[in-house]
């Protein structure tokens, strides 16, 4: 995977839309929650980083981050294990001036003597609630071609259902932009109009040097959001662009995205277009191939390993080590790792957090529109 990039510093934060989810990060971040049978959100951010030679790579915690470290370890899986460079975790207080922070200014403020140490000329800024494949390298290309100052990356597609549902801004923030050309000339947060629009998906390309001086500033002033509260506020000064991405895109922004998000995956088309560009890495588990027992019946699955499934399974996106007894069936679910579904239960529009126990006999049914979530740890 040697592809070096020098010009290229990522930064990623994990925690800032954990609002969205709160069911899914009562015990994880954002950025650690499982997704398609055996990667976590951050894997498809990472990967798309260290594909594009991007090899030093630094994620700010926040809370909930024993998860995202049990997963990332040493990076070893992303070919991040540098001498220079690599994967730096920056947990809560890592600086003895670090104070609690909620937002990218205040994240950033707390590492920079970290930036200022670096020689990248530029850093890439990205929450991990996208799920992409994304090509870094043709973000700086057309970012430098353009004599931008900020280059910030959209797609074109409706707003979430669950934006119209949130009538407060306590679970975080989403930009839609106003293009001249490709130029920002107008920037709106949180808008609910309806169609289509150029939806922020929050990955944002900055000459390092630059982006210290406006947090600086940015602290200076009591600014909190780097998008909100500085870029807005200096569009006609700066050069910001749109960088439109075209391809393959999930935007995680409630329980029932997550849920659909996955299920789209069980489409063909929309799982070539997520993992044909580049290869996505995740943490490896030596375990064995999954089992399938005679008399079971699996129809349009997604499957990882060390499962062993003797029951009937249809339309699912199943994780490692998952457990269906014979009798029992299983429909429109998602069943994190190391869920147990026993004899004669019937589960429908079900979302299973990890070491899930499915009683015999239960029968268990959300709907398309309301999927259902057992905890971590739970047995009904």
């Amino acid at each position: 995977m040697l592809n070096s990039n020098k010009k290229m510093l990522g930064v990623i934060f994990p925690n800032s839309y954990d609002a969205l989810v709160p069911e899914l990060v009562n015990v994880r971040m954002m950025a650690s929650i499982p997704f398609a049978s055996r990667y976590r959100l951050i894997d498809f951010l990472l990967s798309s980083m260290t594909n594009c030679g991007i090899d030093n790579v630094s994620i700010l915690a926040n809370n909930n981050y024993h998860s995202l470290m049990d997963h990332l370890e040493s990076g070893r899986e992303w070919d991040l294990v540098r001498k220079n460079g690599g994967l730096h975790i920056f947990p809560p207080f890592a600086e003895k001036s670090a104070k609690p922070y909620t937002s990218w200014v205040g994240g950033l403020a707390s590492i920079l003597g970290f930036l200022r140490s670096q020689k990248e000329k530029y850093v890439i800024l990205a929450n991990s609630n996208v799920v992409i494949n994304f090509d870094f390298k043709a973000m700086l290309e057309a970012h430098i071609e353009s004599g931008a100052d900020i280059s910030m990356a959209y797609n074109e597609q409706e707003l979430p259902d669950s934006v119209f549902k949130n009538l407060s801004n306590d679970k975080g923030y989403y930009y839609t932009f106003g293009l001249d050309g490709s130029r920002i000339t107008k920037l709106y947060v949180n808008p609910r109009e309806k169609g289509i629009q150029k939806l922020c998906m929050n990955i944002v390309m900055i000459d390092r040097e630059l982006l210290i001086n406006l947090v600086d500033e940015a602290s200076i002033h009591g600014q909190e959001f780097l998008i909100r509260d500085v870029i807005l506020s200096q569009l006609n000064k700066l050069n910001v662009q749109g960088y439109k991405y075209d391809d393959y895109v999930a935007h995680i922004s409630d329980l029932k995205s997550y849920f659909d998000e996955n299920m789209r995956l069980l489409d063909d088309h929309n799982l070539d277009a997520l993992f044909s560009k580049f290869p996505v890495y995740t943490k490896i588990r030596d375990d064995t191939p999954t089992r399938y027992i005679e008399g079971s019946k699996v129809n349009n699955v997604m499957v990882a390993d060390g499962c062993v499934i003797e029951g009937e399974v249809e339309n699912s996106i199943i994780f490692r080590g998952v457990k269906i007894a014979k009798g029992a069936k299983v429909k429109n679910c998602i069943l994190m790792q190391e869920t147990v579904v026993e004899s004669g239960a019937d589960i429908e529009y079900l979302i299973t957090d990890k070491i899930v126990t499915i009683s015999a006999g239960k029968e268990i049914k959300g709907t398309d529109t309301f999927p259902v979530y057992i905890a971590k740890r739970q047995t009904v």
